[in-house]
This record gives structure tokens, sequence and C-alpha cells, in this order.
């Protein structure tokens, strides 16, 4: 087993062996070239390397790592990146791969961080001697079995009754209903833009985080989501008050999933009225009905809204790798000392 650096920029001429092992390790669409290479477009500052890690004549890992501090590496994670950028063969020691990789990273490394790990594509492993696990967030799915009626009658007598009534008070309004899902490359860009209108409108326009057209996050969805509609595996969901664009999911798939990546909504609509939740009842309607998927990923931190739509949750953690148990051993009495 024998780690290679390159610079990250190396990627684009590695994208074979890249879909080559996201192929093999049936990996979720957050791990495809398609998703990491415009992360590196837009957010790398420029000393990213891309780590590949081969055995036996075959790429059994693949990695993108940057330098956090003196002594100390990790997976690259920008906040538009759910789960860490790294990918590897199922079945093999996590343990192992990251204890050659230390090795193999520059100035002797005191530890290395293997971020947001998703249990379904990296099983937890235990605590050992260089190894330590911590919680990052809780995040939830939906599967999508069985009938949409069933399902819906499992949800809260609140949740089907507050949007029954929201339903006939537009409807009384004369305010038509409509969701409309987006797939053609083409129609990409005028959708991220009008994504960013509505996200600029609201609270986050105040922190800076908004999605527009012309910052980084609005270049980094229209590149990523042109290149997952081009193949058939983008859509984005835009929900209508009449003539009002009330609400928008962007998403990525596969064969077995749909992932809702962002969502927002006009929050100059009443507050006694829910967008969000009355395009994601229709969307879920419709993804039953489908049967084009086996589940539904939200990645983001579970919150009130997604207890109310289902009870799956699971829990996303990180990995620290020490180069030596007594820096793990320090690093625990460090952590256990601080005030909660």
């Amino acid at each position: 087993m024998k780690w290679t650096l390159l610079p990250a920029c190396a990627l684009e001429d590695m994208s074979t062996v890249w879909n080559e092992l996201h192929a093999r390790s049936d990996a979720t669409p957050l791990l495809a070239l398609d998703f990491v290479q415009p992360l590196l477009t837009e957010f790398a500052r420029g000393d990213e390397l891309l780590a590949r890690c081969d055995m036996h004549g075959r790429t059994v890992a693949m990695a993108l790592v940057v330098r956090t501090g003196r002594g100390r590496w990790s997976t690259f994670q920008p906040s538009q990146a759910p789960v860490g950028l790294w990918l590897q063969e199922r079945g093999l020691d996590v343990n192992t791969l990251l204890a050659c990789l230390m090795r193999a990273l520059p100035g002797m490394p005191l530890v290395f961080g293997l971020t947001q790990c998703d249990p379904d594509l990296l099983p937890r492993p235990p605590d050992g001697p260089r190894l330590r696990t911590m919680d990052y967030i809780d995040t939830a799915r939906i599967t999508l079995a069985g009938s949409f009626d069933d399902y819906w009658q499992a949800r809260g007598k609140n949740l089907r009754s507050n949007l029954k009534k929201q339903r006939a008070k537009l409807a009384k309004d004369g305010v038509p209903l409509r969701m409309q899902i987006c797939r053609d490359p083409a129609d990409v860009a005028q959708a991220v833009a009008d994504y960013g209108r509505l996200e600029s409108a609201g609270w986050k326009a105040g922190g800076g985080t908004a999605v527009a057209a012309d910052n980084d996050q609005g270049r980094y969805y229209r590149a990523m989501l042109e290149r997952f509609c081009a193949r058939g595996a983008g859509s984005i969901y835009r929900y209508w008050f009449g003539e009002q664009l009330a609400a928008m999911d962007l998403c990525v798939e596969d064969a077995q999933q749909i992932i809702v990546l962002k969502t927002t909504y006009d929050e100059t609509i009443p507050k006694s009225l829910s967008p969000t939740l009355l395009m994601r009842e229709e969307a879920c309607r419709a993804l039953f009905e489908a049967r084009a998927f086996e589940r539904l990923e939200f990645y983001g931190k579970v919150m009130e809204w997604h207890t109310r739509w289902t009870d799956e949750v699971r829990t996303l953690y990180h990995i620290n790798f020490y180069r030596w148990p007594i820096i793990a051993s320090l690093h625990a009495r460090q952590q256990a000392r601080r005030p909660d």
C-alpha cells in the first residue's frame, strides 16, 4: 500500500481513476467527480493535495487533503460539501490507510482529520491507540418504500392538518399551486439565479452566506448542477404560488437516492403559510409514486421539521488519526478538560 501526493489540480488529469474508484466504491453522488471538481475550482486555496493510494497495481483510495495548521492536516472540507472528500474501496481498514497516509504527508504531521464521515459509506471504526472518532451532526432521510398514502398517514396529525388547511386557504383565495422540476442543463443558470434571488432577499443575505448568480457559491452550484443535469442526475424543484416563486430545492441523484443540497423560500410570504413544507409534501408524493429512488437524503443537521417527516436519523462523525498514541492521549485529556 503506497500513497502518492500531487497538486489537487491533477484531479482533472486523473478523472478516469477517480470515476472508476467512485463506481467500485458504490459511493454517494456527493463524491462524484462532477460534485468535487467544481468545489476545487471555486473554493480551493491552492495548496490542496490529491492523495492517491495504490495497492497491488490498483487504486484503492483517493482524497483531497490540506494542511490546516502546525502539525495538522485534514480532508479538504468546504462548507458546500456535506461529506469529507475521501474515497476508498469498501472493506479496507481505515486505520491502515490513515497510518500509511500519515507517513506520506510532508512535515511529519501529528494529526490528520478525516471530516464529516457518513457511517453508511464508511462504518464508524472503534477508538484505538491512534484513532479517535467524534460526533459531527445527526442527519435525516426518508425511505421511499410503500405508498405515499401509508407514509403520509404515519406522519403527525398536526402536520397533515396544517398543510391541508394551508392548501384550502390558498384555493379559497384563488392562488393555484404548481411544482416544476428542471432537469435541462440549459435551464440551470436561470434556476440558480432564481434561487439566489430568493436567498439573497432573506436572512442569509445579512451574513454574506447567500447564494448569488455572480458569487462563488452561485458559480459552484451552476457548474456542478449543469454537469449533473447533463447526465440526467440533477434536478431543481421550483414551487409556485400563482405567478410567485415561493420555494426551491437544489438536488443531485444516483440510481439509489435523491439528495436535497439546498432549500430556500420567499420570506415575504405570510408566516401562516409554509411554502417549503407544501413543496416537500408534493415532492414526496411524486417520489413515492415514481419509484425511481430508494431514499430521499437531506444530509444537513436535523431540524425540528425533519422529525415531523421522518424518524430515520443517523450520526455523521469525524475521525482524528494521530502519529503516536501519546498525542492521542494528550488530546483526549485536553478535550475532557474543556467546559461544555
